[in-house]
Parts: structure tokens; sequence; C-alpha cells
């Protein structure tokens, strides 16, 4: 079997390997492809590997040796997965491999807004606390969680173990979603969206990108939010409408935000969230330690594996 990664590079800068997938067939692995170069790089490999990488109706047409497509991450939306099913291509991917990874850097991006340990360490750097006439100082409001209400949008595996991140901060957990399960009321109290958003102090996004929940951060839901209210997203950039989110940081309204995903990756020089107030940016790399990308690389090739074995698994459609 060829076994084509069109990719590799974000899943595998080098510090992992791709024996794995070398054990069920050739694999030619690109770090990145261009969209011209796509179909001529897929050529007649029987499997393909994307991550971003889009697979549209067009190259599974120009591709017709094709026959598995795995999605080296949990979303799939850069596959035409309607074409896929027609021609009986599965389409596979990750569910599941990063959920301690982004609980543990949603706490992170939290603590940072609570705390800006980076921009007090910089400062020190740059000699302010050398010049100073007292013992410490801080140039940032500091904001202390237990005691404090942080809600969820979105409750399942990564939102619960965010959930058990921020109980040991001394913080009540309310979560909204729309299948609660047992497992969750015993980390946080199910509300409704309204409820959450008038009562939490720090509201965190954890929940797919659907077309009910795409611009869930809009103006009218951040009117109905707390003054001074934290927001947080890692979880899908389109779940914000980023200029009612610049304004209202700018306006005071929201006090600060922490994201690691934006609308538009890598984020666009016109962004208003570069110059908005008190907004940190990270480049969506709430998924990649190491740990996380190693089982990530052993789920993918367990999924062709199974392919091969005649019973697929994680088929999104």
């Amino acid at each position: 079997m060829k076994i084509v990664v069109l990719d590799g590079y974000t899943l595998n800068p080098g510090d992992i390997d791709w024996r794995a997938f070398e054990s069920l067939g050739e694999v030619i692995v690109y770090d990145r492809t261009p969209p011209e170069a796509i179909v001529q790089r897929i050529g007649d490999a029987e499997a393909v590997l994307t991550n971003k990488t889009p697979i549209d109706q067009k190259t599974l047409e120009a591709c017709p040796n094709l026959g598995y497509i795995g999605v080296l991450a949990t979303g799939y939306n850069v596959v035409d997965t309607s074409a896929a099913m027609k021609r009986g291509i599965p389409v596979c991917n990750i569910p599941t491999y990063g959920t301690a990874a982004v609980a543990q850097f949603t706490a992170a991006l939290l603590l940072e807004l609570c705390h800006h340990v980076g921009a007090h360490s910089d400062s020190v750097h740059r000699g302010d606390w050398g010049r100073s006439p007292d013992w410490c100082y801080w140039n940032t409001p500091l904001i202390e969680l237990a005691g404090k209400t942080a809600g969820l949008i979105g409750f399942g595996r990564i939102g619960q173990a965010t959930a058990t991140v921020l109980r040991a901060l001394g913080m009540r957990i309310l979560a909204y979603d729309t299948c609660p399960n047992e497992a969750g009321r015993q980390l946080a109290k199910y509300v409704t969206l309204e409820m959450l958003l008038e009562e939490a102090d720090v509201i965190s996004l954890h929940c797919p990108l659907f077309p009910e929940t795409q611009g869930i951060i809009c103006k009218r839901n951040i009117d109905r939010m707390k003054d001074g209210v934290l927001l947080l997203n890692a979880s899908r950039g389109p779940l914000v409408v980023e200029r009612d989110l610049a304004e209202a940081l700018n306006a005071g309204k929201v006090g600060g935000a922490a994201l690691d995903v934006v609308s538009t990756e890598p984020i666009r020089d016109d962004s208003p969230l570069l110059t908005a107030k008190n907004c940190i940016l990270t480049p969506h790399i709430a998924w990649a330690p190491k740990e996380s990308r190693m089982r990530l690389m052993a789920a993918a090739a367990e999924n062709l594996r199974a392919f091969l074995a005649g019973t697929p698994q994680n088929n999104v459609w």
C-alpha cells in the first residue's frame, strides 16, 4: 500500500517518527502541500493522511486509487465527506488524544490572565525590579480564582477535564451542554446558556463548531455577561465574533481574553484581536505537547490498521 502524508510537519516536526505507518506500507511524507500540488502528490496512493490540507470532490475524482482518508486531527471539515461517502472512501479522524493537554493549556491561559506571569518576567528582565523603590510591585491587577464561578460552554471530555483542574483551584463550575451526563453532574451544575452567561466570572469554550455554535460569543451574548468577565477559547476560532469581542475588551466589558484559536489561521494582520486590550493570543498549540502528538500518531496508525483489517474505526460518515 502506498501512503501519502500531505502535511506532516505540524504533527511531527522531527521529534517523533512515522514508523507505525511504515509497517503498513510505503510512506511518503510531505511537510506541507500547496493547493496546486495536492492531486499530483496523492497520485496513485491508496491512502492519504491530512491535517489541514483540503481534500475536495475534484481531488477525489482525480485520484481514483484512493481508498482511505485519515485525518490527523479531531476536526474533519477539510474533507468533503459527502463526496468521500459517495465513493465509499472511509474518512477516519482522531476523536480523542489531547484531552489532558488542552485542559492543562486552558488552565495556563486563565492563570496568565490572572497574573500576567510573562509580562512581569519581561519587566524584571528589563530592570524594572532592580530599579524599584519597593520590594515588590505588580503592573496589572492580580486575580484570585478561589470562590469564583467558571462557566464551561461544551462539557464533553475536554470540558470535564478542565472542570477538574478549575475545581482544584477552588472554583464553582457551571456547564452548558446539549447532552448532559452523569459524569458531568459530578463536576458541575448544568444550567441554561443564559444563566451561565449571567453568573460566570470566567467563561471557557469547549464545544464543537456547528452552525448553532458558530458566533456563540457575540455582542448579544456578551451583553448578558458580568462586567469584567474573563473569556477563554482553546476550542474553535469561529465560536467567537472577533470584532464584537475586541470592542468589548476595549470598552472593559470583557476584562480579558485568552485565545489559542482564531477564525482564520494563521491569524490575519488586520485581526481586531491583535490590538484589543488585555487579549492573550497563542498559535493553536493547546493540543501540541509531544505526549499528545505521540498519542495522535498511534491512533492514526491504528485507524489505518483497522481499515486494512476490514473493520474501519472512527469513520466520520
